[in-house]
């Protein structure tokens, strides 16, 4: 058996019902057999000092499954032989437990054409990538019939965030569960605070080749960039998945229900569309930055869309059944590659950079702060100092609605950046030390120069992925 490190093994816990949520007994140590089917843990209560193991073993359609789980052990050596009985005998992949649907190969296309960021995964710039996303294709506990094939064609942003939806819940601890065709998810946390998510993608009017698109600029004015299409493809993304009454389905009555978005409505949108969305939802089409790092918005302003939509659903009761938005502007292929990466994964022949701008939430501030980091860095990965990596949810924001008839708590998405009422005004609470309020990641060759940060920030490059 091999040791692995902890950021490794994180990954692969993924799979496990409620990911990392280890409670008082976290991983102190972790490995992987010889022929990689199984892997183990061994854990240590921060109270009582008793140790644990976590034991998992691929299925044969190559899912971890849990196969044992101890957390009363007295002694590390009675851990160590535990674990070495299942790591080190010979073993076999467990069968898909009857009742269950196989996964099938994410990597075999058969008669299909794939799209072209489907093909790019190929690279081995992107080897990496291509990895983790089947990782977390093989955790979703119950993916839809055509996860496979839409992941290969057309519908490949659609289907990369749900995986992406998946690690955001479970990297926090998370019960996810996939009981039903529609909403996708349903997660509980460890106190019974549940939801419904459904998540949809921001699209473009008129289909486009997402990969190798040539970047949009943003518009030219603020008044256009906060009102115009950007705001108007997130109202009718939105509105559309409204129109489904989704809280009138058995399931879903009472309970809070939350659509998840990622924009992809026009090549790089992603880097400066998040405000039409803030705004579209609170109805201000500016905000000024606040004291103690909070950002305000008075609830009482509120103006209508270029396109002369209604501005500020969450203004009134009209939506009242939507209890809260999730959105990213991180759903993107060089995220699959930057989180390995960052938790010590080695792509021979190539580093990435990441630059952009942190969130300032000086007073009066209008810009962010410019950064640069190579990925593989301890100075990017202790920007996390909870996880010593890039987290899934280092980028998630959770706009609640104040006219929510069933609220979404706090601690569900305990590690979100929240978006909540609180004396009328609508406050902006981070659980990271910092945020990242846009960016790109820079793929280089390993021994090619590093451009300066204001190069990086003008110039334009051909392994320049949008990537927040």
């Amino acid at each position: 058996m091999k040791k692995i490190p902890a950021p490794f093994f994180d990954i692969i816990a993924l799979s496990l019902p409620r990911g990392l949520a280890f409670g008082d007994n976290p991983p102190i140590d972790a490995w992987l057999s010889d022929n990689e089917i199984s892997c183990a843990a061994l854990t240590r209560n921060v109270n009582s000092g008793c140790f644990g193991t976590i034991i998992l073993r691929r299925r044969t359609d190559g899912v971890w499954g849990l196969l044992n789980r101890n957390e009363f052990i007295a002694s590390e050596d009675e851990a160590q032989v535990l674990i070495q009985h299942y790591l080190n005998n010979p073993s076999f992949p467990s069968p898909v437990p009857s009742g269950i649907r196989r996964h099938l190969p994410l990597s075999k296309l058969g008669k299909r054409t794939p799209s072209e960021v489907f093909k790019a995964l190929a690279s081995p710039k992107r080897r990496l990538g291509a990895w983790m996303l089947n990782q977390l294709y093989l955790a979703l506990p119950s993916p839809d019939v055509n996860w496979v094939p839409d992941c290969q064609t057309g519908n490949f942003h659609t289907r990369l965030w749900e995986a992406h939806l998946l690690a955001i819940f479970r990297e926090q601890g998370l019960l996810v569960t996939q009981p039903k065709v529609s909403p996708d998810f349903h997660i509980t946390n460890r106190y019974g605070a549940e939801a419904w998510v459904e998540a949809v993608t921001a699209n473009p009017a008129e289909r486009y080749e997402h990969f190798g698109a040539a970047p949009v600029p943003p518009p030219a004015t603020l008044h256009e960039r906060l009102l115009g299409t950007a705001g108007e493809r997130f109202a009718r993304t939105i509105q559309s998945k409204l129109d489904k009454h989704y809280e009138a389905i058995e399931h879903v009555v009472d309970k809070s229900f939350i659509l998840a978005i990622a924009d992809f409505h026009a090549p790089s949108s992603m880097l400066w569309s998040r405000e039409a969305l803030v705004t579209y939802l609170y109805g201000l089409p500016e905000y000024p930055f606040g004291p103690d790092a909070e950002l305000l918005i008075n609830l009482q302003d509120r103006k209508s869309l270029l396109s002369g939509r209604s501005n500020g659903l969450f203004c009134s009761t009209v939506a009242a059944h939507l209890s809260a938005i999730i959105f990213t502007n991180a759903c993107t292929v060089p995220k699959l590659s930057r989180v390995p990466i960052s938790g010590g994964a080695t792509l021979e022949g190539y580093r990435y950079l990441r630059f952009g701008e942190f969130f300032d939430d000086s007073p009066g501030a209008l810009r962010g702060m410019p950064f640069m980091f190579d990925v593989a860095s301890s100075e990017y990965g202790n920007l996390w100092p909870n996880y010593s990596y890039e987290p899934w949810s280092a980028e998630v924001e959770v706009f609640h609605n104040p006219f929510a008839a069933h609220p979404v708590p706090v601690e569900l998405l305990p590690e979100a950046t929240h978006w909540r009422e609180i004396g009328g005004i609508i406050k902006r609470q981070q659980f990271h030390e910092v945020s990242i309020l846009r960016s790109q990641t820079l793929i280089l060759k390993s021994d090619a120069k590093i451009p300066a940060l204001d190069e990086l920030l003008t110039a334009t490059y051909e392994d320049c992925e949008v990537c927040l």
